[in-house]
């Protein structure tokens, strides 16, 4: 499609030059630009499409970068992208050498802050806020969170701190699935249609000063008058805790009426204190599939447009996981499973369906879900937390204190753990064996195929120490058969080259005829009958989908080295920095991981 105004968008300044039937055609332009675009990349959907007016509108009425505007998660931030100069480069989003999916400083000054995980865009916004005032600089500071990363505690702590501010920090609640605070009946809304009006809160101030300029009585009057007003708003309202933590609440306002948006981002930028936006959009919105079953649309792969995105294919990984619990679950009343927001994404869609009782999604709070976990542990129960890698970072201490030093054995099932691909920097799964394996009391497993994966989930019910199965995200590839039930399996080719390795490396690695072959089932703790094995080689390759700092690689290295190992030892693994985004196949080949690499290693070239 040709954009007739899209394409000459090169900076909000841009935007705000525009009258309302072109704001109009603007948002036609970047919904089909996003569809389209998303459809042949993959990325964050329907999230993106509920947020373009409220974007358009964030635009019109705040000037970034001097205003900082934080989008939180970067699930919504895609018509920020295009809106700020990103417009020729959009095309790359999520692709190797491309823009980021997520707000990202370095790509350009209207991204202020990293958005990856939810929860932390109020924390990072106020932040800015009191450096800018304590600076004298200009520009106000507006964080644009959505009501899924409002059931994050972080958020809670920055309301909690950022509530007796003085000044016009902005707090904009995209809400697209929940009601915050029910209001009554048709007075409720007809105050509602009040209070969101200019002229209401120029009246309001306009009081104020006149009642303040009293002789002698005005400090009295004004406290009168504006405590039976806020008896008489909490009667109809209800006061929420929003407006308890300090903040003036302003709303709900439909988040597609761009003209509204305005008008309340104007008010808000007029008050001393903190205000918190209300805004109610449509998930999907523009798009008829991703409207009707916004939850499949979140995040998906590339699709046909005409016939919508594909729901996802059942043979991965996740699906394993989910349906392997539910066969469990049927036999043993106390498996339990829990999620942090992911139940489709971490296939466990079917297990919340069939045993409700027994499955637990308690929000985006992973700590919570950690020690909740060890909670129902301690009581007997078999419990199963289900997370992302790079999400499981959040509950780090939870494992350490709430878990393990009190022996509750709970689960962790460890989805997308590895190198995931074009979400790129944020959602790696290559910290988990690092800060896992220097804990107490905890047994690492990383299943390379379904029926592995399935053993191992199903045998960590008896075990009484946390488990924790890692397994990549999408499907198994190919490779030779193995023994699921041993803690590694040795393959005798090369009496003096031997390459040790583990998960879905084993795939790249089997059918090297160059060298043995040790494929770890269980990678830690590592046991002396490992150590003996790998230390009969002169020459020992180790390979690993992780950071090399902390892995198992060095955890190796540095056994064979205290019992006097003299041989050769080569650990590839990933190097102290990020992996950017790419396909896996590539950043596997970048990180000298793939099966090409393994034999240039072991050859010497």
């Amino acid at each position: 499609m040709e954009y007739s105004l899209l394409n000459k968008i090169n900076s909000p300044e841009d935007v705000k030059k525009l009258n309302n039937s072109q704001i109009s055609l603007l948002c036609e332009e970047v919904r089909d630009c996003i569809i389209s675009t998303v459809s042949k990349n993959g990325g964050h959907l329907a999230s993106n499409l509920g947020a373009v007016e409220l974007t358009v509108a964030l635009h019109r009425s705040f000037s970034s970068p001097e205003d900082a505007i934080i989008f939180d998660v970067g699930h919504q931030c895609y018509t920020h992208k295009l809106l700020t100069g990103r417009f020729n480069q959009f095309s790359t989003i999520r692709q190797e050498g491309g823009i980021s999916g997520f707000m990202k400083p370095n790509e350009s000054e209207h991204d202020p802050f990293i958005t990856g995980h939810s929860s932390n865009s109020i924390s990072a916004a106020y932040g800015i806020y009191k450096a800018k005032k304590l600076k004298g600089e200009k520009g106000t500071a507006v964080a644009v969170i959505g009501d899924g990363a409002m059931t994050g505690g972080m958020a809670y702590e920055a309301l909690n701190n950022a509530g007796n501010t003085k000044g016009n920090f902005i707090v904009v609640l995209n809400d697209n699935k929940m009601s915050i605070s029910k209001n009554v009946g048709a007075l409720s809304r007809s105050f509602t249609r009040m209070r969101n009006r200019p002229k209401y809160h120029h009246f309001k101030f306009a009081l104020s000063k006149m009642l303040l300029k009293i002789p002698c009585v005005g400090n009295f009057l004004y406290n009168a008058f504006f405590s039976i007003k806020e008896t008489l708003k909490n009667i109809i309202y209800k006061n929420n805790i929003f407006t308890a933590m300090g903040f003036n609440y302003l709303g709900p306002v439909d988040g597609h009426n761009i003209e509204a948006l305005e008008s309340l981002f104007d008010i808000a930028k007029s008050y001393s204190r903190p205000s918190l936006i209300h805004v109610i959009t449509t998930k999907g919105k523009g798009y008829p599939y991703a409207e009707k079953m916004p939850k499949d649309y979140h995040g998906v792969s590339p699709f046909d447009v005409t016939e919508g995105a594909p729901l996802g294919s059942k043979n991965n990984f996740s699906a394993i996981a989910g349906q392997t619990l539910c066969k469990m679950a049927e036999d043993n009343p106390k498996i339990c499973a829990i999620t942090a927001a992911m139940t489709e994404g971490t296939g466990l869609y079917e297990f919340s369906t069939k045993f409700k009782n027994r499955f637990f999604d308690v929000g985006i709070a992973e700590q919570h879900a950690l020690t909740f976990g060890a909670g129902l542990a301690k009581q007997g129960m078999k419990p199963y937390f289900v997370v992302y890698s790079s999400f499981l970072q959040r509950a780090y201490d939870q494992i350490v204190h709430d878990a393990a030093t009190g022996n509750f054995p709970i689960k962790l099932l460890i989805d997308r753990a590895g190198i995931v691909g074009e979400d790129g920097q944020t959602h790696q799964g290559v910290f988990d064996v690092a800060f896992l394996s220097n804990i107490p009391r905890i047994n690492i497993y990383s299943p390379a195929t379904y029926k592995e994966l399935e053993f191992r989930i199903s045998s960590s019910a008896e075990i009484e120490e946390i488990s924790a199965i890692r397994y990549p995200r999408g499907s198994e590839k190919e490779c030779i058969d193995f023994d699921i039930t041993a803690d590694f399996n040795v393959f005798e080719r090369n009496k003096n080259k031997v390459i040790v390795t583990y998960g879905r490396l084993f795939a790249e690695a089997c059918d090297i005829e160059e060298a043995s072959l040790i494929k770890l089932n269980k990678i830690y703790p590592i046991s002396d009958d490992l150590l003996e094995k790998i230390a009969s080689f002169n020459q020992v390759y180790f390979f690993e989908e992780g950071i090399k700092s902390g892995g198992i690689g060095e955890h190796i290295g540095s056994m064979l080295l205290q019992k006097g190992y003299k041989g050769k030892f080569v650990n590839t693994a990933i190097e102290n920095e990020f992996v950017a985004a790419s396909n896996v196949s590539s950043a596997l080949k970048k990180n000298n991981l793939d099966r090409e690499s393994m034999i240039r290693i072991i050859s010497g070239d």
